[in-house]
């Protein structure tokens, strides 16, 4: 096709500008109608009572909110606890008690002597403490069992001593109380959140410590009275002075006892402990049998096997019972308890 003819160029360029003004109008109105069309569209996406009915029945019902009141209730009924207490002994025992329905874990530790010593414990692994013997407290343990710190709220050096004698995991958030007699510490209890994050309310578990407190001096001063209601002796004519009455010392916790049960399961557990030692390391058994040094050449494995008995039935079981250095020296030793050597535990 030829060219145009410039005769011809003004004609065209009319005729351009012409169909580019309908086009440009058309698009407009195009434009318009979609954007009219797409605002009418959207009321189709508006939430209607049907919509918001079928998300209701979808969605749970929330449940109620406990009562405000619950956890005054919950140290109500822990001060309640306490009031029964007939000795300092019932009355730690009750404390414990009391604590659990505020707290994850607690433990009492008797303080005696500048150290701490594990009286018990609730909520931890086992029923009695994994590590015998007293802790030597921190400077920061220190201050509290001086008086200086009315209480501890954080994990520090204090926590972690306190905890090593009872559980090997720490938890997030803590508390360390003084128990108090004639306003001096004798015990220190410790709370933890367990596996939680916090403390649900650490200020009611210390109103329940002092409480404790206030009745220690109350049990104390009733057995002071017991012997006032009796005939007093003659005072010696080289008497100074009043005689001092000593307090009623915090009596240990009771021993240990295991029914037939639970020794058929600590027999058990212990000889399978045991029989894993052999199974798994017949040369180094049979060599230490010939040698009478067993501890020295299984130490590592016969701590190990130990260790897992202990975790499972406590400490003080194994001291009183001795269930799973029997089976050791009747299965690996073959009754010669000399063939175990120098065990710390044995």
């Amino acid at each position: 096709m030829s060219d145009p003819r410039p005769a011809d160029q003004p004609q065209n360029d009319a005729l351009r500008a012409r169909l580019e003004a309908w086009l440009n109008r058309q698009n407009q109105a195009l434009l318009e109608e979609v954007m009219a069309s797409w605002q009418k569209g959207l009321d189709h996406f508006r939430p209607d009572a049907a919509l918001i009915a079928d998300l209701q029945d979808a969605v749970p019902v929330p449940e109620a909110p406990a009562p405000t009141g619950s956890a005054d209730q919950d140290l109500a009924a822990a001060l309640d606890l306490l009031e029964g207490a007939t000795s300092q002994s019932d009355l730690l025992k009750r404390l414990l008690d009391g604590l659990a329905i505020l707290v994850e874990r607690s433990a009492i530790f008797i303080l005696k002597q500048g150290l701490a010593s594990v009286y018990a414990h609730r909520g931890f692994e086992a029923d009695t403490p994994q590590k015998p013997g007293s802790v030597l407290p921190p400077p920061e343990l220190e201050g509290l069992i001086h008086g200086g710190t009315k209480n501890l709220r954080r994990k520090g050096p204090a926590y972690s001593a306190l905890l090593t004698a009872i559980s090997g995991f720490e938890a997030a958030d803590v508390a360390l109380f003084p128990l108090l007699h004639k306003r001096r510490p004798v015990a220190v209890v410790l709370v933890d959140s367990g596996l939680r994050q916090k403390l649900d309310h650490p200020e009611h578990a210390r109103a329940l410590v002092l409480a404790a407190s206030a009745m220690l001096g109350l049990l104390a001063a009733t057995k002071e009275e017991e012997p006032k209601n009796q005939i007093a002796p003659a005072a010696s004519p080289n008497a100074s002075g009043p005689t001092q009455i000593i307090p009623e010392p915090i009596e240990p916790a009771p021993p240990v006892e295991l029914d037939a049960k639970a020794r058929a399961a600590a027999e058990r557990l212990a000889r399978v402990l045991v029989g894993d030692v052999e199974l798994y390391f017949p040369a180094k058994v049979a060599q230490a049998r010939a040698q009478g040094d067993l501890y020295r050449q299984l130490r590592a494995e016969l701590e190990r096997s130990r260790a897992t008995f202990v975790e499972r039935f406590g400490e003080e079981v194994e001291n009183r019972h001795r269930i799973f250095t029997t089976t050791l020296i009747q299965l690996l030793c073959d009754g010669d308890a000399s063939k175990l050597g120098a065990a710390p535990w044995a």
